[in-house]
């Protein structure tokens, strides 16, 4: 980069450390969340509807007793690997689809592709919520009605990537050479294409989180009395102007991982981007 000897860090590369800092500290945070809660989140453990700084429960606690700080944690870890798991599962089935359609191309990649496009064309969100709705209510169906209709964007980007990178020189040095399909793909495809996968994946938890909170809301998640971030919202609107601390504190919640998902996947995409 002009005005910056080489090997220096700019200060965005250090913004975007900084970034992904606080990603590896949300995600401890969200790992170690039942052991930094201080009380059962679905059990009474105070007085009613008690404000935060209330000495033993930090956030406060709801109209039933439960500690806030206890539910907000739980919340932050299911939301956040939820979220992990639907963008992993799109990954692999949409970059497994994506790369056998630029691979192969022919007759596959307009079958894969025109598939692709079908699932593309419905409303996603109404899909996930007709096959909850099918299924029954908890957070498992929830994960698995996003996750079959969060795969085809990841299976158009990989395919798109794909057919760059097969058509680049070293590529077709390789081909000329004889080199074998299945040995271009995994020596020269694949590693070409896992930045972007990264880069895609790491910005697209943010949206998850915000969709898993929508269901939630809705009453689409896990059922009452478990803690999280979009239901315990949902259910303490009654709340939002005598005690505004119980409905507002989960949605706080569900700001701050997306906003950290987000800012983290900028950062995760900068950093690659400056060594590609």
């Amino acid at each position: 980069m002009p005005g910056f000897p080489r090997g220096q860090r700019t200060p965005g590369r250090r913004l975007s450390w900084v970034i992904i800092a606080l990603l590896i500290a949300l995600t401890l945070l969200a790992i170690f969340a039942r052991l930094l809660a201080p009380f059962d989140p679905v059990q009474p453990a105070s007085g009613l509807n008690l404000p935060p700084g209330t000495p033993g429960n930090l956030l406060g606690t709801d109209s039933i007793g439960r500690d806030l700080l206890s539910r907000t944690l739980y919340g932050i870890q299911v939301s956040w690997f939820a979220a992990l798991i639907v963008v992993a599962s799109g990954l692999i089935i949409g970059g497994l689809i994506g790369t056998l359609a630029g691979v192969f191309g022919g007759w596959l990649d307009n079958l894969l592709m025109r598939f692709t496009d079908l699932f593309l064309a419905l409303p996603g969100t109404l899909v996930a919520i007709a096959i909850v709705a099918a299924l029954g209510y908890n957070l498992q169906n929830t994960l698995l009605g996003i996750a079959i209709v969060w795969w085809p964007y990841y299976a158009r980007i990989i395919r798109g990537e794909v057919k760059s990178l097969a058509s680049r020189p070293h590529v077709e040095a390789a081909r000329l050479a004889g080199t074998s399909r299945t040995r271009i793909v995994f020596r020269h495809i694949i590693p070409g294409v896992i930045p972007t996968a990264i880069v895609t994946a790491s910005l697209d938890i943010g949206n998850v989180v915000l969709l898993l909170a929508g269901l939630s809301f809705l009453g689409l998640g896990q059922p009452a009395p478990a803690p999280e971030l979009g239901a315990d919202t949902a259910r303490n609107l009654g709340q939002l102007l005598t005690e505004p601390w119980i409905p507002i504190i989960p949605g706080l919640a569900v700001l701050m991982l997306s906003l950290i998902a987000n800012l983290g996947g900028d950062a995760v995409r900068n950093l690659i981007g400056g060594r590609r």
